[in-house]
């Protein structure tokens, strides 16, 4: 598992794109600052660069490292949803991460996925499935589009995944007291999320 950490940090750290397994789908990451490897990435999915992407981190005190403007609110909430299944849609007025965040600089998507092959990756990925853009979300590896997996500089297989994609959680005004909703149904049902945020 630690190679996996390793081979991973590697090939972002020299500007690559990787395929890698998360918790529900197929993701594919590069380094989100570097504008080079992101505009790679956005053209093998066949994505317009004003659609956003997701930051993950592989954990959460990271995350919260990274965006010291998170509120205790928004930071309790975290700390009881993730890691997990799930992408919350976050403010961002420090504009961090500008490259992922297309169109919106004022919307952030983060996600702290459970991954044991992963978990010793120290930095921010940029991360979007691994499927050509409104495509199917894959759950084993010959899953991703051939193109995807021949032009990546990495492939990790994880075996076969979940195959749902993560629920998308909109946080943006929760620290206020605006509440939450769900932006996108998926792998966590809005039962449970409702279980821990009330």
């Amino acid at each position: 598992m630690d190679d996996d950490s390793e081979a991973f940090d590697r090939c972002l750290a020299v500007g690559g794109v990787a395929v890698f397994p998360t918790d529900t789908v197929y993701g594919i990451a590069c380094d989100p600052e570097n504008r080079f490897a992101v505009e790679r990435l956005y053209l093998l999915k066949r994505r317009p660069l004003d659609k956003p992407s997701a930051i993950m981190f592989f954990d959460l005190s990271l995350a919260f490292a990274a965006l010291p403007e998170l509120g205790p609110r928004t930071r309790a909430a975290l700390g009881r949803l993730m890691p997990g299944a799930l992408s919350v849609l976050l403010p961002n007025p420090s504009a961090r991460f500008g490259l992922a965040c297309g169109a919106d600089p004022a919307t952030l998507g983060l996600r702290v996925p459970r991954s044991e092959r992963l978990a010793r990756v120290r930095w921010p990925v940029l991360q979007s499935s691994a499927n050509r853009a409104g495509g199917p979300d894959p759950r084993r590896v010959e899953h991703v589009p051939e193109l995807l997996r021949s032009s990546a500089d990495l492939v990790i297989d994880g075996g076969e995944l979940a195959g749902t994609p993560s629920t998308v959680i909109d946080l943006r005004g929760y620290e206020e007291g605006s509440g939450w909703s769900i932006a996108r149904a998926g792998a966590v049902a809005e039962e449970e999320i409702a279980a821990v945020l009330g």
